[in-house]
């Protein structure tokens, strides 16, 4: 598969499909994750993203709130934070290049 750049909500919403299909199958990222309801959860991802990245205003949430309360259930350790990047840079690397990549980065 020939990459590039990241350039709309299309290539977002892979990205993160990708992303979490390896979350969930990771052993250290499964307890971290195992109460979210992915129906609601992936499309918040994609906005939040797609906002990130391209400043479409479809993400209004308080991501740092939520991470808290997640955070109070479930301690997330250093080990959960580099193993969360570890896998969402390898992702980006894994399926595109460019400018708007590095950005994610």
């Amino acid at each position: 598969m020939k990459k590039k750049n990241i350039l709309n909500r299309h290539d977002i919403e892979s990205i993160v499909n990708y992303f979490y299909d390896k979350v969930r199958k990771d052993d250290i990222l499964v307890p971290m994750f195992g109460h979210v309801d992915w129906k609601k959860h992936l499309p918040l991802m994609y906005d939040f993203w797609d906002n990130v990245l391209f400043y479409t205003g479809n993400y209004t949430g308080n991501p740092m709130a939520k991470h808290l309360m997640a955070h109070g259930r479930n301690p997330m350790t250093p080990a959960h934070f580099e193993r969360w990047l570890e896998l969402f840079y390898e992702v980006l690397d894994e399926l595109h290049t460019g400018k708007n990549t590095e950005l994610l980065r």
